[in-house]
């Protein structure tokens, strides 16, 4: 017995460690292949203001509609309203009229989103960066021609969102 233990010493121990390197080879695979965590997402900064100004609000356009090109168009809209405009693009979301998203529905930067559209809906979602989303339905009734770019706030603050860092380069 000794002597079948002493044989089938060696090959059993090169098997377990043959195991031992693919089981670590194949994990580290996978952890090289995983996306990256997303970022972090930064508060909203309370600011003293008397009031609220379109180039104080940070705004993505999503297109929820059919037609090509409208988040494009609308965010282009929002800019020469004096709107910072930091993402452009579609959402897999259907929408047919016009939803304005943000911490809540009376967050001073929604209402003040809200005053450029017509027939368009708040919606809240408890979000902490203070960021609006506009959601552009596909019966898009569009923009207010005459639309304030400020209004006052009863409170004096604002969370305005964060600006983002200049890239170290």
């Amino acid at each position: 017995m000794a002597e079948v233990w002493r044989v089938a010493r060696t090959p059993l121990s090169l098997l377990v460690l043959l195991g031992l390197l693919g089981f670590g080879a194949w994990w580290g695979y996978t952890n090289v292949m995983k996306p990256p965590p997303p970022p972090p997402v930064e508060p909203c900064v309370p600011e003293q203001v008397e009031q609220l100004e379109s180039s104080q609000v940070l705004v993505n356009v999503f297109n929820g509609g059919a037609e090509r090109g409208k988040a494009a168009e609308v965010g282009q809209a929002l800019e020469a309203a004096g709107f910072a405009v930091a993402t452009v693009g579609n959402t897999d979301e259907r929408v047919t009229r016009t939803v304005v998203v943000g911490v809540t529905t009376e967050d001073p930067a929604v209402r003040l989103t809200l005053e450029h559209f017509q027939e368009a809906d708040p919606r809240s979602d408890a979000r902490p960066d203070g960021v609006v989303d506009v959601l552009i339905g596909s019966e898009y009734a569009g923009m207010v021609g005459d639309a304030p770019e400020s209004i006052d706030l009863e409170s004096n603050t604002a969370c305005l969102a964060p600006t983002p860092s200049p890239a170290v380069g």
